[in-house]
């Protein structure tokens, strides 16, 4: 404002000094000064209009002087700055459960703990691997312990089918020397020996094959092979794992499905059958 009235009174005496000028030598210097002042003071309006472009101002009063008015110039008026926060309004109806946002650095983790974890998750997987391992290696272990006692339980399985044959030609042969032949019926000593059935010779053979069959059947039996009559006593029950039927009859004071008659005796190799018995079945109904 004081430059602009400066501006006004430079003017002023422009005016004056330009009346007052009575040599001609003097005049050039005087037209350039007032040109330099109008130039100046020209700058000093365009510049005040500019301002008052970009922010809209009340126009100043009308600066007048007694011998010259001066136009009217619109001065800025001094606005000061509002400022405005650029964080967004906090919510006052937020829920005591609402957890609050995490930030950037939270969210990141850190790299000794990935790898940490990545080294966790091997262990584990490793250990699984291991205990798989093992398991596996101690079915093998049981596999092979079993397979092993199978070959040797079994071995003489071909063996003992061929000697079966044998042991049934001896069974035989000790069944078809009738009991009456073994021992005497009369011990009178005054009785004829040609009346007496009893043979003291047969009676000797039949103990002596007698005993060389019990020992080769308690041979037998320490290597697993075992003879089975299902006859003996009252008769077991016929089992079709066991027995192989052959023929059904009526038979009195026994039930149906009971073992009477043994055609073949069976034989056991470890629990195993290596021949079933074949027999004959009750069937009254």
């Amino acid at each position: 404002m004081a430059e602009l009235r400066r501006c006004s009174d430079d003017a002023l005496n422009f005016e004056g000094l330009k009346l007052s000028i009575q040599y001609p030598r003097k005049l050039c210097r005087a037209t350039n000064f007032a040109m330099m002042i109008q130039r100046s003071f020209l700058r000093q309006v365009q510049a005040v209009k500019q301002i008052s472009r970009l922010q809209p101002s009340r126009t100043a009063s009308i600066i007048q002087s007694p011998s010259r008015r001066i136009p009217s110039i619109a001065f800025p008026q001094r606005i000061s700055p509002r400022y405005y926060s650029a964080a967004p309004e906090a919510s006052t109806d937020q829920s005591p459960s609402s957890e609050p946002p995490q930030s950037e650095a939270d969210e990141e983790q850190d790299p000794i703990e990935l790898e940490l974890e990545a080294k966790d998750r091997e262990i584990i997987d490793l250990k699984d691997r291991c205990l798989r391992s093992i398991a596996d290696f101690r079915n093998l272990q049981d596999r092979t312990k079993r397979d092993i006692q199978s070959a040797r339980d079994f071995a003489i399985q071909k063996f003992a089918s061929d000697l079966i044959e044998s042991v049934d030609n001896l069974d035989r042969a000790l069944s078809t020397v009738p009991p009456s032949k073994l021992q005497p019926q009369n011990s009178d000593p005054d009785t004829p020996a040609q009346d007496n059935d009893y043979n003291k010779d047969l009676s000797n053979l039949y103990d002596g094959l007698k005993m060389t069959e019990t020992i080769l059947m308690g041979t037998l039996k320490k290597h697993g092979l075992e003879r089975f009559d299902p006859s003996e006593g009252e008769g077991e029950m016929f089992n079709p794992n066991l027995h192989e039927a052959t023929f059904q009859t009526k038979v009195e004071g026994k039930e149906d499905g009971r073992v009477f008659m043994t055609q073949q005796k069976g034989f056991l190799l470890n629990g195993r059958v290596l021949r079933a018995a074949k027999v004959g079945i009750v069937k009254n109904s």
